[in-house]
C-alpha cells in the first residue's frame, strides 16, 4: 500500500482538508476484499473510509489524533500489505510492479488454457473419450489446479489465516473440491475403470458419484477466472499508463533568471512562485504563470483543445504544459507543483476514478455475504443428505456439486 497524503495547498476530492489521505491498497483480488478493508477502516474511531476495487484505492477521511502508520496497520492486520509512501505525482518513478503481474498471470493463462481445452473436450464430446481418457484428463488438469490456480489458492489461505472468506475463497474451495473428489473417484471409485465413459445427457440420473469426476470443471473454471484476471489487470495498468502519461506532458526541466542575470538551467521540482524562467520557441511552458516579458504563439491545445495557437504578451496568464509556438518569453511562476492546472487536471480525474457509483456500492455488500452464503449452503446440503440416511458418498457429491455450480458464479 502506497499513501498520499494532501499537503500544504493541495486539495483532496472535494476540496482541502486536514485529516484526509488516500490509500493504494495492494493485494486485493475482488470486490469482497474492498468491501472487507472498507469495513474494518470504518470501524476505527473517527474513520470514514471508501474503498474502490477498480482503482485499488480508498479514501480516507480521519479525526485529530489518528495517523496514517494506524490506518495502514489496520489495513496490514486485515491481510493486505502495506509499503511507504510512494513518490508524489510528476516525479520520474517507475510503474507499480505491474508488469511483473502481468507476466505471471499470462504465463499462467496460456498453461490452463493450453491444458484445460483437451479436458473440457473430452469431457463433452463422448467421441473422444478412448479407453483411458480420463486419465490423460488428470495429468493435464493436475497443473492447472495447482500452478495456474496458485494464486486463488495463496490468497485463500492468507484470508483464512485472517478469518476472513472472499471470492478466492470459493473459487479455491470449489476447484480443490472438484479435483480431490476426481481423484476418489478415479482411484477408490469406478471412475477409474478402462473404457469408462460420460455421456453427454440432458437428463439427470440419481447415482453415488463413485464413477463421476469433474476435472473439466475445475481446469475450465480456472482458465476462465485466470482470463478474467489477466486482462482486468491489463485494463487497470492502461488507466494507470493514461494517468501517468498525461503527468508526464508537462516540461522536466527550465531555464532560471537569477536576480544577478544569470540563466541557470534547473528540474521543474525546484521552482518556486515567484521565480522568473525562459520559454524559449519550441519548448514546454515549465508551470502556471504571467508573462512579463515577450510576445509568442502558444499551443494550448492540451486544455481546450482548440489547435490554433494563442497570441499572448507582458501581463498574460500561461499555463504548464503549453507549448510555445512562436518567440521568447520570460514568465514568473504564479503556481508550481500540486498547484498547476495540469496537477488539478489529473486529480480530478484520479478522483473520478476513485468514486463509487450506487451500482457497485450494491456489488460489494453483496460480495460481502455471497461467499460465507455459499459455503454455508454446502455444509447444509452435506448435513442434510448424511441426516436423511444417504451414505457418506452421496451427501459429499451433492455438497461439492453445491461448490462446484456456484464457483463459475465468482465470474460475475
Amino acid at each position: 500500500m502506497t499513501v498520499h497524503t494532501a499537503g500544504p495547498g493541495e486539495e483532496t476530492g472535494a476540496g482541502a482538508a486536514e485529516g484526509q489521505v488516500e490509500l493504494v491498497i495492494g493485494g486485493m483480488t475482488c470486490a469482497s476484499c474492498a468491501a472487507r478493508v472498507e469495513k474494518k477502516l470504518n470501524r476505527m474511531a473517527g474513520v470514514t473510509a471508501t474503498v474502490n476495487y477498480a482503482t485499488e484505492k480508498a479514501r480516507v477521511s480521519h479525526r485529530e489524533g489518528v495517523t496514517v502508520q494506524d490506518l495502514i496497520a489496520t489495513v496490514e492486520a486485515t491481510g493486505y500489505t502495506a509499503q511507504e509512501p510512494a513518490p508524489p505525482a510528476g516525479e520520474d518513478a517507475p510503474a507499480p510492479d505491474a508488469p511483473d503481474e502481468l507476466r505471471s498471470l499470462r504465463e499462467r493463462l496460456v498453461t490452463a488454457v493450453v491444458l484445460s481445452v483437451p479436458v473440457v473436450a473430452m469431457a463433452m464430446v463422448p467421441a473422444l473419450q478412448f479407453e483411458y481418457w480420463q486419465w490423460l484428463s488428470l495429468t493435464l488438469a493436475a497443473p492447472v489446479v495447482t500452478y495456474a490456480a496458485w494464486p486463488f489458492h495463496r490468497a485463500a489461505l492468507t484470508n483464512a489465516r485472517h478469518g476472513a472468506a472472499t471470492m478466492d475463497t470459493l473459487i479455491s474451495v470449489g476447484t480443490s473440491a472438484a479435483f480431490l473428489w476426481s481423484l476418489w473417484a478415479l482411484f477408490f471409485g469406478t471412475a477409474g475403470t478402462p473404457g469408462m465413459t460420460h455421456p453427454f445427457e440432458l437428463t439427470i440420473t440419481r447415482s453415488d458419484g463413485a464413477g463421476n469426476i469433474y476435472l473439466e470443471a475445475a481446469a475450465g473454471v480456472t482458465a476462465f477466472l485466470l482470463a478474467g484476471r489477466y486482462f482486468e489487470a491489463r485494463a487497470k495498468r492502461k488507466a494507470g499508463a493514461a494517468l501517468r502519461a498525461l503527468l508526464d506532458l508537462g516540461a522536466k526541466d527550465v531555464t532560471v533568471l537569477r536576480p544577478d542575470g544569470r540563466e541557470e538551467k534547473v528540474p521543474v521540482g525546484e521552482l518556486t512562485v515567484g521565480d522568473r524562467f525562459l520559454v524559449r520557441p519550441g519548448e514546454k511552458v515549465a508551470t502556471d504563470g504571467t508573462v512579463l516579458e515577450g510576445t509568442s504563439a502558444v499551443d494550448a491545445s492540451l486544455l481546450t483543445g482548440e489547435s490554433v495557437p494563442v497570441e499572448v504578451g507582458a501581463g498574460d496568464a500561461v499555463t504548464g504544459a503549453t507549448l510555445n509556438a512562436g518567440g521568447r518569453l520570460v514568465v514568473e511562476a504564479t503556481r508550481v507543483g500540486s498547484d498547476t492546472q495540469l496537477a488539478r487536471m489529473a486529480r480530478l480525474v484520479e478522483d473520478a476514478q476513485n468514486g463509487k457509483a450506487s451500482a457497485q456500492r450494491l456489488a460489494d455488500r453483496i460480495s460481502a455475504v455471497f461467499v460465507p452464503a455459499v459455503i454455508a449452503l454446502a455444509l447444509g446440503t452435506l448435513g442434510f443428505w448424511l441426516g436423511n440416511g444417504a451414505g457418506l458418498t452421496t451427501a459429499f457429491t451433492a455438497a461439492v456439486a453445491v461448490l462446484i455450480i456456484a464457483c463459475p458464479c465468482a465470474l460475475g
